[in-house]
């Protein structure tokens, strides 16, 4: 099981349309329903910073978020939607409650 958080900042001009394609990956994954993934995505309140949370629980460790064409196309344009890198960093469960389920 790996578990990730990412966030970024993006161009006050671009988070709207960086929502926008947030979206359209959650209506892929809602239509395809890849089962082995978590993920959830948040805007924060300065309206241009935003962080994602995915649990990749696939047997094999693939993760099918990646695979997906409207993560992909998400993804193609992060970096001219981005202010700087987004920061990727591997999380290791501590504790939850009723978080990621299961």
């Amino acid at each position: 099981m790996k578990r990730l958080i990412i966030r970024y900042k993006v161009k006050a001009d671009k988070a709207d349309e960086n929502q926008r394609d947030i979206m359209k990956v959650f209506e892929e994954l809602h239509r395809s329903s890849p089962s082995g993934l978590r993920y959830a995505s948040f805007r924060l309140s300065d309206g241009v910073s935003f962080v994602h949370i995915v649990s990749v629980e696939t047997a094999d460790g693939h993760n099918p978020l990646i695979e997906t064409p409207a993560f992909k196309a998400f993804n193609a344009g992060i970096q001219d939607r981005c202010e700087g890198q987004p920061v990727l960093r591997e999380m290791t469960e501590v504790g939850s409650y009723r978080f990621f389920g299961g």
